[in-house]
């Protein structure tokens, strides 16, 4: 996982996704000065260039839910940090641009297991959930976020 942009429970679900208790969150951080909230997280500055300055930074958790911006299906193999076996099958996967509720920004993320294309709309309610980027042959699972329909169980 990367550390400070995410929290909740990690404990694997059947389903193949983490923290799905609802208790999974984006974290990203907001400026005392100006209110502007920022995912990635900086930590450093405030990225607002109409910010009036002298604030601070503190982290903050981003909404659950959000509304399908846009979405679309990669059909091929992502750059590190994802890992993928050359020699196994590639499965596409899909990813999905999510207007948060409350902040109006929009995040990129995958869908969850069993979430295609077929399934999303735009406009459509989503809600954000750990998932699994990758799991080494030692069974250590490096953790992420991802989006489903809200009321989807997969």
């Amino acid at each position: 996982m990367v550390s400070g942009w995410f929290t909740g429970d990690y404990a694997d679900d059947a389903d193949g996704t983490v923290g799905t208790d609802g208790g999974f969150r984006l974290l990203g951080t907001r400026c005392s000065a100006c209110a502007a909230v920022f995912f990635p997280r900086e930590d450093a500055y405030c990225r607002n260039p109409h910010c009036p300055g002298g604030g601070e930074l503190a982290e903050t958790p981003l909404s659950p839910r959000g509304r399908v911006w846009s979405y679309t299906d990669g059909r091929y193999r992502p750059p590190a940090p994802y890992v993928s076996d050359p020699d196994e099958p590639w499965t596409p996967y899909t990813l999905v641009a999510v207007e948060l509720e409350a902040e109006g920004m929009v995040v990129l993320g995958q869908a969850a297991p069993g979430v295609g294309v077929g399934d999303l709309a735009v406009g459509m309610e989503v809600e954000v959930v750990g998932g699994v980027l990758n799991e080494d042959a030692d069974g250590t699972a490096w953790t992420t976020w991802n989006f489903r329909p809200v009321g989807v169980e997969q």
